[in-house]
């Protein structure tokens, strides 16, 4: 397994971790038909319900430095997308914001994603954001049901 499928895995694993998160895929889904779509982001709630909510990791980028006497590093940048139907009487957006604000302190908490990476050396420097950022919040129609929506963007470290 390559460095980066390690990562990968690390940080799906850790998203699962997050309790009621729903399904967490490690890359983008896409099907044809939009009823099997749409079964691969259903989360069994506790009451015996289903609602759509879900999330997809892809890699965005990948920058390599070169650090200091012939060492390199790998710089991944991660967007994690996720989907969650929208319901006004549940109060939902708390609920999916919850679950954002769960991730980020599981990151904050865990940011070499199990040792599968380096801490980020520019966030030491105070350099640049640290840890999960949220880049875009709202609703969204995704399988036909409207949805709170959010990006959230991070970055991974790994010497070559």
């Amino acid at each position: 397994m390559s460095q980066l499928a390690t990562v990968r895995s690390a940080i799906v694993a850790l998203a699962h971790s997050v309790p009621h998160t729903g399904p967490v895929h490690d890359r983008q889904r896409f099907h044809r038909n939009e009823t099997e779509f749409r079964r691969l982001f259903v989360f069994d709630r506790d009451d015996g319900t289903q609602q759509l909510r879900g999330w997809t990791l892809t890699r965005e980028s990948t920058q390599e430095l070169a650090v200091a006497f012939g060492r390199g590093a790998e710089r991944h940048t991660w967007q994690l997308r996720g989907y969650m139907a929208l319901n006004d009487e549940e109060g939902s957006e708390l609920v999916f914001d919850d679950l954002i604000e769960t991730f980020r302190d599981a990151v904050r908490a865990d940011p070499t994603f199990g040792g599968t990476c380096e801490p980020d050396p520019m966030g030491a420097m105070g350099e640049g954001p640290q840890y999960v950022q949220v880049l875009d919040a709202g609703p969204v129609m995704f399988c036909g049901v409207l949805c709170h929506s959010a990006v959230l963007q991070f970055t991974t470290w790994s010497y070559l």
